[in-house]
């Protein structure tokens, strides 16, 4: 049967899908993909997959992918970050029948993504985009689709959507947010780039950002012409987002906990769902409630397993009070949450500073005389700790692989070269405690003391129908 593509593989491979759950890692497991579908979602994507991982290790498939067929979870698309053509299509060759489509992560604009080279800092990267994608529309069985984040100018965004259109991408998420846009300063996303790129390109398009309930939902199909939407951070605060309702957060969060018994995923997952759940609940800017609230955190946060969660009720439901905080609705109601900005609501000691604090700085070069939370707790601990690299000593090299060597090293390289080099020459290096000399010359000389064992004397011919004798066995 010929792959599907653009709009043919939307409408009946997807079914023409509207509401999309968004990849989240470690968010958008099993367990919480069967209770979105169950509220409203028609699509979903797994989380996030590292290709290589994939590729090398089959307990990583096994986990995120192999665990369990389950019927209900279709239509799925399976989500890779990657930067090797090659990789990334014998990743996806793994995959592919397990899912109805696969998708390349252009979007991921987190410092781990910047290390590791892939996601929305690959975006300038269009020759090797165009290779990935190429070589994956060519071999695999199944659609290949992007998600991407915007350029600020429209019109280099269009040409963008474009480029991977023509590779071979036949269905295109947009998030409308550039990849600075992160973090406590995300912004509003532009629904305006996710038009222009709907209008210049021939498959479908889903938006994403600015979804918070469902009337955004409706909104943004209307006003950007997208075919679907999809939505993150607003599913994780109201996975009934696409019903158009805000449920008791228990409700939910009891349904899901059914759902993770019968598909059981890391604790950590569980645990920052519930998070999610209850942000209303756990965590307060008003003075006055935070006092109150502080208590029903703890139990979530020191769960050791699924029944620490069963009294949801009992810890968030008071009768007669009234929404505080500027809250739409009662905190125990899920609703939108609306992440504030970088002073608001901080709750940070003073001198500490925040995750994307350190990001920016990491990105300006580092700035040596202000200390992270853990670096500070390493200084209260060991107040003559320095974390200035100009004040840390210098170590010399190893003259093969760049590692600090070792100082009484004899061969003046790290362990791992000297073990080499010692065992070849077979030579000993006190320094690292490497004796392969020593050794060698002790084998030898318990060789040479050893007596040599005694040949028994040849028997004379036996007298015909005599029997012969049998040592230690008592017969004479």
């Amino acid at each position: 049967m010929p792959k599907l593509q653009g709009f043919e593989f939307w409408s009946r491979t997807l079914r023409g899908a509207r509401h999309v759950v968004a990849p989240m890692v470690d968010q958008s497991e099993l367990a919480w993909r069967l209770l979105s579908r169950r509220h409203g979602a028609q699509l979903c994507y797994t989380p996030m997959l590292h290709a290589q991982v994939f590729v090398r290790d089959a307990n990583y498939r096994e986990e995120n992918l192999y665990c369990e067929v389950c019927p209900e979870d279709r239509p799925l698309i399976v989500q890779f970050c990657a930067n090797d053509p090659e990789v990334f299509v014998r990743a996806a060759l793994l995959a592919q029948d397990y899912c109805d489509a696969i998708d390349l992560n252009l979007g991921c604009p987190q410092m781990i993504a910047k290390r590791g080279h892939y996601g929305a800092f690959l975006q300038e990267e269009w020759d090797l985009l165009e290779r990935m994608i190429l070589l994956a529309h060519e071999k695999l069985a199944v659609p290949i689709t992007c998600k991407i984040r915007v350029f600020p100018d429209i019109d280099k965004t269009v040409r963008y959507a474009q480029m991977l259109e023509k590779a071979g991408c036949q269905l295109l998420t947009v998030h409308g947010r550039t990849k600075e846009q992160k973090g406590p300063l995300p912004g509003p996303a532009s629904w305006d780039h996710i038009r222009a790129v709907r209008k210049a390109v021939s498959i479908p398009v889903f938006a994403n950002g600015n979804i918070q309930c469902l009337g955004d939902v409706q909104r943004c199909l209307q006003d950007t012409g997208a075919q679907g939407v999809m939505s993150a951070e607003g599913n994780l605060h109201n996975p009934a987002l696409f019903e158009g309702r805000s449920p008791a957060v228990w409700e939910l969060a009891e349904e899901y906990l059914e759902l993770v018994h019968q598909h059981p995923c890391p604790l950590s997952y569980v645990r920052a769902h519930l998070f999610k759940l209850w942000h209303h609940t756990c965590t307060s800017s008003s003075e006055r409630s935070w006092p109150r609230r502080r208590p029903w955190r703890m139990p979530l946060r020191s769960a050791g397993h699924l029944g620490c969660g069963a009294r949801q009720e009992d810890m968030a439901k008071q009768e007669g009070e009234k929404p505080v905080d500027g809250l739409p609705l009662f905190h125990w109601v899920c609703q939108p949450y609306v992440r504030s900005g970088p002073r608001e609501g901080s709750r940070e000691p003073s001198g500490a500073r925040s995750k994307r604090a350190l990001e920016e700085e990491e990105e300006a070069g580092g700035r040596p005389e202000l200390l992270s939370k853990k670096q500070q707790k390493k200084k209260l601990r060991n107040p003559h700790k320095t974390f200035d690299p100009s004040l840390k000593p210098k170590y010399a090299t190893c003259d093969q692989c760049g590692n600090p060597k070792g100082n009484r090293c004899v061969f003046s390289l790290c362990r791992g070269c000297c073990k080499k080099s010692a065992f070849k020459a077979l030579a000993d290096c006190p320094g690292h405690g490497l004796l392969f000399k020593t050794k060698l010359e002790k084998s030898l000389a318990w060789k040479g003391d050893r007596p040599q064992l005694q040949e028994p004397p040849p028997s004379g011919p036996e007298e015909p129908g005599s029997c012969p004798e049998v040592v230690g066995s008592g017969v004479a």
